[in-house]
């Protein structure tokens, strides 16, 4: 490694052991949105020597990678198989029906395209992790990855909260609350507080439904990259050269899969997963001016508001006529 990198890394390391114990006392905030916070909270109020720059901007391209990496450790097919192939198209065609409004509506909304992208995606996968694993592939402005990840969580705690109270006034069934709440909430953490808010078979049936959108993830950046970085006289086949982390989400998702693996291990790769994330969000923060933010911001979170709505109307339509 450059040794040009190693002070930047050590002090994005070094505040993210602070942002750790922080996050013990700081509890109304998650884990990623207080690293990101702090990061842009020093990154604005202190000057940070330009020496740092190559070892933050590593910290935050690496720690996103490898974070992608550990979030397969969640995946198992045997589990997502027994929701049925109904379950399974209505996910299939709301994930690919969000990623198609995104791409049509990002150009037209006045909203900055790459903070459109991500957010887009995010809402359609699995919120923060989602918008991680397509940020390599955003060639425009990095920064715009902290406005994706607080438009989604902003829109991912305000559905946890609404979504189980409409849901319960309407009285629909069981199968029908899970399809809903797993098929649309942006993070995983939203989906168990909203599920398990109703009941445990709800909150069971929206994890696993969740995990399915999650479990597409290596599909859909194929597709959405084929769109964002068209590249004329190259066919089809390239968006397949997946980066390497894609390959590694497959791979370990295939392996968990298959072999029964210790729930200890499992636990402890889903939090390292959230460990590097969050590392990566302080790198990332540090970097963001909010007064870039605010411009970004409030193009971003009306554009979060309508794609999210969206998804809900599509998704309600589908589970009525096919659930």
């Amino acid at each position: 490694m450059d040794n040009s990198k190693i002070k930047g890394i050590l002090l994005v390391l070094g505040i993210g052991l602070v942002v750790l114990v922080m996050s013990k006392y700081i509890t109304f905030v998650n884990l990623i949105l207080l690293g990101l916070f702090t990061g842009i909270i020093l990154g604005n109020f202190l000057t940070i020597p330009k020496s740092y720059n190559d070892g933050i901007s590593y910290s935050s391209a690496k720690m996103l990678e490898l974070s992608i990496i550990f979030l397969a450790f969640s995946i198992n097919m045997a589990n997502i198989a027994k929701l049925g192939w109904g379950s399974l198209l209505i996910i299939f065609v709301i994930i690919f029906a969000v990623l198609l409004l995104t791409l049509g509506m990002a150009r037209y909304f006045n909203c900055p395209r790459s903070v459109g992208w991500l957010v887009g995606f995010g809402t359609a996968i699995c919120g923060s992790s989602a918008i991680a694993a397509l940020a390599p592939s955003i060639k425009e402005n990095k920064e715009d990855i902290g406005v994706a990840i607080s438009v989604v969580n902003l829109y991912g705690f305000l559905g946890m909260v609404a979504l189980p109270a409409i849901l319960m006034y309407l009285g629909w069934d069981e199968k029908a609350m899970s399809m809903i709440l797993g098929g649309s909430l942006h993070a995983v953490g939203n989906v168990a507080g909203a599920g398990y808010a109703i009941s445990d078979a709800v909150g069971e049936g929206a994890l696993t439904i969740k995990l399915a959108r999650v479990a597409l993830l290596g599909p859909a950046l194929v597709f959405f990259n084929y769109f964002i970085n068209p590249e004329p006289g190259k066919g089809v086949w390239k968006f397949f050269t997946l980066p390497w982390y894609v390959w590694g989400f497959i791979l370990i998702s295939v392996l968990v899969s298959l072999v029964r693996m210790p729930g200890e291990i499992l636990k402890y790769a889903s939090e390292t997963g959230k460990i590097l994330l969050t590392f990566a969000m302080i790198a990332i923060g540090i970097k963001v001016k909010i007064k870039d933010l605010i411009v970004s911001g409030q193009k971003g979170l009306m554009f979060g508001l309508v794609i999210f709505i969206l998804q809900l109307i599509i998704l309600f339509t589908l589970t009525k006529l096919f659930l």
